[in-house]
């Protein structure tokens, strides 16, 4: 008989969770992200890998960081042809993106060369994109017994390293069922992981999408934000959008915060420049926050001009 082991909770140390992304994407701990085929999961999230190498601010966030280095394993797109042009569309240091390779050996969650690359190179995220190409050959995804072991041991490594790990999942065809059982395999991969998000598209607005917080076992479920993506103008952030998960997979349409804002200020401005306290009060009526209205402002070229002690917004 194996030696019983107790733990005194008199004994245990409290610590805070630090977050890459608050409240989306917990230190030490597994984020799924997943939504259907098509929907700009991968897109979003190297766009994100994107401001991460460069230290720059994430959506909707203010938190200061430094660059920080990127692990990213994907079993779908070739690194040449579409990993590479994606991550310098987006703007991201290459150089602080790494990659295990997979050419004479591929890569399954439990394979250990995971935490000696995390180890090596001191990366805060990795990246595994699709959850089933890394389960590994003898690892039944529909199985709660053999997942469970598979994602504890994955998130050991990330407690272990305080390393963000992200899964790039898709979802089934079940319409209408809720989030949680529409991710392939077990349920047990929503259970386990701390964070799930869901990527999908406004049904009637094809060229926006939307990343929406399904699971928050650390903090506060966050903002839903939203990311315009189309082949003439490429990515583009737009801000936090009233949607909830279950209306984002039904398709119902949904205007974002800035584009409120954006309409909000045309109007307001269309008839010659206004001061800018007049228009915070304004805005501010509407329920439009300060930052949003701001990034209206650039959006739509507005510019700001002195005349005596009054600043005047205007076109």
């Amino acid at each position: 008989m194996e030696n019983l082991k107790i733990i005194n909770m008199a004994d245990v140390e409290s610590k805070k969770v630090e977050f890459l992304w608050y409240p989306y994407i917990p230190l030490g701990k597994l984020t799924i992200i997943q939504g259907d085929p098509g929907e700009g999961k991968t897109t979003a999230v190297l766009q994100l890998t994107a401001l991460l190498t460069k230290g720059e601010k994430l959506p909707e966030d203010e938190q200061e960081r430094e660059p920080i280095n990127v692990i990213y394993q994907t079993a779908e797109d070739g690194l040449a042809d579409t990993v590479k042009p994606r991550l310098e569309a987006a703007g991201a240091d290459c150089s602080k993106v790494l990659v295990i390779d997979e050419s004479e050996q591929g890569l399954c969650m439990s394979d250990e060369r995971i935490e000696q690359a995390i180890k090596e190179t001191g990366a805060k995220l990795v990246i595994l994109d699709p959850i089933q190409a890394y389960l590994g050959a003898n690892v039944d995804m529909h199985r709660a017994n053999e997942i469970r072991p598979v994602m504890k041991r994955l998130g050991d490594i990330a407690e272990k390293y305080s390393c963000a790990i992200i899964l790039i999942g898709h979802m089934n065809k079940a319409s209408g069922s809720k989030s949680t059982y529409r991710g392939l395999g077990s349920i047990d991969f929503q259970a386990t992981a701390r964070s799930v998000l869901i990527v999908g598209r406004i049904k009637d607005d094809p060229t926006c999408r939307v990343i929406a917080h399904d699971k928050s076992s650390l903090a506060p479920e966050g903002d839903s934000i939203a990311f315009r993506l189309d082949k003439e103008n490429g990515f583009a952030w737009e801000g936090v959008i009233d949607i909830s998960v279950d209306d984002l997979l039904s398709g119902d349409q949904k205007v974002t915060k800035l584009t409120s804002a954006k309409e909000f200020l045309a109007k307001y401005l269309a008839d010659g420049p206004k001061p800018s306290t007049e228009i915070f009060e304004a805005a501010e009526a509407d329920g439009i926050k300060k930052r949003t209205l701001f990034t209206a402002k650039e959006k739509l070229n507005v510019t700001a001009t002195k005349t005596g002690d009054k600043w005047y917004w205007g076109f």
